[in-house]
């Protein structure tokens, strides 16, 4: 993530997306030969990782940057793309599986992640709006005004480096934190949610559905939080602080449910609230640092967060070996 904000920096936000795609693409391909574990690792783990940041980042980014008021809404309506595929996708994997075997699968979800490429072309470059931005303030700023000039071309100049610094800014790194933390849970109960269906006996075609309900209301929560934070009622770190008190609860009463009705609603709460947190986590992240430095504070935030995302599935899994409960 970090390389990816800071090649943003340098070149432009449309490179960085199609060489993402690209990557991911090559990944997903040649996990298709499923040579060895290791190779597995390296192929569909850590080339698809990189192809996936190199896209994801600078995608984030440039909407940040070209919404202001109604960024929450716009990052809300970005994100809710992967909902509406997740619930797509989720029986299409199936059967894909079952016909191609999973190294057929892997071919084919390279080619459809090959797409991405396409999608990076129609990002327009960044660099033609700053020039026109500091081309209208050239013509606006007064003779003789030359102090001005200069301290808007060394502020242009600076921020063209990505700021390793923010690490020493405290409300940055407070907010790190609560990415860091905030991926060590979050993110686990997608992954045990089917083999927890299973231990309480609950039939294969109906934990097929669990997950496309938690798609559905993630999808809704993502548009409904981003609509409300774009109303700024509220303001969004406030939001946050709600949402996050409120998918933690949903998390602590999951544990209550004994069949597959008590667990589609448990999912569908979890599902919302988990909606409301993404759709507006990134919008206050621009909040705290301000977007002359958001490009180097997303890649600082989600090279810090993924700290979380790693051990968390595995701290979870090694719980799972201890208690034998989900």
């Amino acid at each position: 993530a970090p390389v990816a904000s800071s090649l943003c920096v340098q070149y432009t936000h449309r490179t960085v997306v199609i060489t993402g795609g690209l990557l991911a693409f090559s990944g997903m391909a040649l996990g298709f030969f499923g040579l060895s574990m290791v190779w597995m690792y390296a192929t569909t783990g850590f080339l698809q990782g990189l192809g996936i940041s190199f896209s994801w980042t600078p995608a984030i980014s440039i909407v940040s940057h070209y919404f202001s008021k109604k960024r929450a809404l716009a990052n809300a309506i970005a994100s809710a793309g992967e909902c509406a595929f997740a619930f797509m996708f989720g029986p299409f994997f199936q059967w894909l599986i079952s016909q191609y075997g999973w190294e057929g699968s892997l071919l084919i979800i390279g080619g459809i992640q090959l797409n991405i490429c396409v999608c990076g072309v129609l990002l327009r470059p960044l660099a033609s709006s700053c020039l026109l931005e500091a081309s209208h303030c050239e013509t606006e700023t007064p003779p003789g005004n030359d102090v001005s000039r200069r301290d808007k071309e060394e502020k242009s100049v600076m921020h063209k480096t990505f700021n390793w610094m923010l690490v020493r800014r405290t409300e940055f790194v407070l907010y790190a934190i609560f990415g860091t933390l905030a991926a060590m849970g979050f993110f686990v109960p997608p992954l045990f949610l089917v083999p927890l269906s299973y231990s309480l006996g609950i039939d294969e075609s109906w934990t097929a559905s669990l997950l496309s309900i938690l798609a559905m209301v993630d999808f809704g929560g993502r548009l409904l939080c981003g609509w409300y934070a774009s109303l700024h009622v509220t303001k969004t770190i406030h939001l946050l602080a709600m949402t996050i008190t409120l998918i933690s609860t949903s998390l602590m009463l999951l544990p209550l449910a004994n069949n597959y009705l008590s667990l589609a609603i448990f999912t569908g709460f979890y599902g919302f609230f988990f909606g409301t947190t993404v759709a507006i986590h990134i919008t206050v992240l621009a909040d705290v640092v301000g977007m002359p430095e958001f490009d180097s504070a997303l890649g600082l935030f989600m090279l810090i967060r993924s700290t979380g995302g790693f051990v968390g599935p595995l701290l979870a899994g090694k719980l799972r070996q201890v208690t034998a409960k989900y």
